[in-house]
């Protein structure tokens, strides 16, 4: 598992020896040391990161795949496609992007449905999502119906906004 906090030498891991969630090699660590090692990242440091995923190691079939998925120009069409409506949205502003969204910006421009709105409870309650997440969450989830095409935010999005938040839920 890989984070964009980085030390001197090596990105952040799960654990000491880095194989906590590894499928090929088993973890050595005890809870206690995973715990003090998870500990060295604070909370609040980690609610400032608005997308945090895991990132498990490939196999070398998955490498060597000839699959070569989603073309990179599909994707920048998706991309441009949706910049150009946060880009519109935002163009009597001094806002260029859903993540500079400020609060007032946020409960403008982030209204979700019942249905979301309930994901999004669950989520605070049940997983332990602090107030800024609650904001990451409903930006991220701002941007993910941008790149669907989407006008609302529906609860498909916030639930797959709240999957990228995998690292600051309660242990």
């Amino acid at each position: 598992m890989r984070l964009l906090i980085a030390d001197d030498k090596k990105a952040t891991q799960q654990c000491p020896c880095g194989f906590l969630t590894d499928p090929q090699k088993e973890c050595v660590c005890t809870p206690i040391q995973i715990q003090r090692y998870r500990s060295r990242v604070s909370g609040p440091l980690l609610d400032r990161i608005d997308i945090q995923i895991e990132v498990p190691a490939l196999r070398y079939q998955d490498l060597a795949s000839k699959d070569a998925g989603e073309s990179s120009n599909v994707i920048r069409q998706r991309v441009n496609a949706a910049r150009g409506i946060q880009l519109k949205r935002f163009e009597k502003t001094k806002i260029h992007a859903n993540a500079q969204m400020g609060t007032r910006d946020i409960k403008r421009y982030c209204v979700v449905k019942d249905d979301a709105e309930k994901l999004m409870e669950t989520a605070i309650n049940k997983l332990g999502l602090s107030a800024r997440a609650y904001s990451r969450v409903l930006k991220v989830g701002r941007t993910i119906a941008d790149l669907a095409g989407s006008e609302e935010i529906q609860s498909a999005h916030i639930a797959e906004a709240i999957q990228y938040r995998s690292l600051d839920r309660r242990m």
